[in-house]
């Protein structure tokens, strides 16, 4: 039977040119909330970019009207990372940033700090229908020495097993100043990673782990993370460095405040250069992560499984050998899987496209 597929964000429509960066989560009245960048002007990564929603009540198959969840004037608002929390609010962490503030000319320390990347948050009390008033927390969640800053994307997290349960967890990433001669600041040596914690709903936060280390090996980068059955918090991140290995994963066993160990080559999955996504099953006990998975471009989107808390691989599904960069991932329902992803025939930024997966392909071993 054919997998059931829809469209809900094509480059060009609905007054945006370009649809980028998928988020995706699950409202608690059970209805799937797709979120992403919409690009007024172009497909640029800085400019007049809105993050938008669409919602779905039939799991994937349909998507209401297009809503602006955050905005910035002609600025950008982008790199979203919902999370719905356990007293049924969907929190919106996401940055923003000045029109002219490109990451190349943040990296270089040419942006000023007040029109740099800054990190703000919004909640839903009504599963994404409106969004109440946003907050800026960047004093709380951004060293003042660090230059680009990216939160996930993708969905973040509500811990709710040990000690840290009712923890939110964000993953993000930034980039610290050159120290090499010569360096300007945009070399990927000087990519890093942390993440952002909140105890208390997201009244107040603070910064958990650090992973900074500019030897040119494992640098991290746009990240995502997942909880496992024992509570262990899994990090998996994109890393640009010319090792074979294009992805790193690390733990925390006390909710995201340290790793146990740095991040690390997972050479069990290979993608080329870009963002993935992770998420566990609960129930059963299996380990999702969707990319592309041609080692050289972004072709062929796949989700993986693993059985053993990320420390080995198998392919679970491939999608098809289109073009294909972001994406992110969501339990759909008890027997659903839902992948949202960019893809296209002659782009991987033509669409994003949600693909309804059965549990059961992905749990089974073919």
């Amino acid at each position: 039977m054919p997998y059931e597929t829809s469209v809900p964000f094509r480059a060009g429509s609905e007054g945006y040119a370009s649809f980028r960066i998928p988020a995706l989560v699950r409202a608690p009245d059970g209805a799937l909330l797709a979120f992403a960048e919409g690009r007024a002007d172009s497909a640029d990564d800085s400019g007049n970019i809105d993050i938008v929603l669409k919602r779905s009540t039939d799991g994937g198959r349909t998507w209401g009207p297009l809503t602006a969840a955050a905005t910035n004037g002609d600025g950008t608002a982008g790199n979203p990372a919902p999370v719905t929390l356990h007293d049924g609010r969907v929190l919106l962490v996401h940055v923003r940033a000045a029109a002219h503030a490109t990451e190349e000319r943040i990296r270089r320390g040419e942006v000023a700090e007040q029109d740099g990347r800054r990190v703000w948050l919004q909640y839903s009390e009504d599963g994404g229908r409106g969004w109440g008033a946003p907050r800026e927390i960047t004093g709380a969640v951004k060293d003042p020495a660090w230059r680009w800053y990216a939160t996930t994307p993708g969905h973040a997290l509500h811990l709710a097993a040990g000690a840290s349960a009712g923890r939110i967890v964000v993953a993000a990433n930034h980039s610290t100043p050159p120290t090499a001669p010569g360096d300007d600041g945009t070399e990927g040596r000087y990519n890093g990673g942390h993440d952002l914690l909140s105890d208390d709903g997201g009244a107040t936060w603070r910064i958990g782990y650090r992973d900074d280390d500019p030897d040119g090996r494992i640098n991290v980068n746009e990240t995502t993370a997942a909880e496992l059955a024992d509570g262990t918090v899994y990090f998996n991140t994109r890393n640009d460095s010319r090792l074979p290995a294009h992805r790193a994963d690390a733990r925390s066993t006390d909710g995201g405040a340290t790793l146990t160990a740095p991040f690390a080559p997972q050479d069990g999955l290979t993608t080329p250069v870009v963002q993935g996504s992770v998420l566990h099953l609960g129930d059963p006990d299996v380990l999702l992560f969707s990319a592309p998975s041609n080692p050289l471009t972004r072709h062929r989107m796949a989700v993986r499984a693993s059985t053993d808390g990320g420390a080995s691989w198998r392919e679970a599904h491939a999608v098809d050998e289109r073009r294909a960069a972001y994406s992110d991932l969501v339990r759909a329902d008890e027997h659903t899987v839902g992948l949202l992803y960019e893809t296209g025939e002659d782009s991987a930024y033509e669409t994003l496209t949600f693909r309804r997966i059965p549990v059961g392909d992905l749990t089974t071993p073919t």
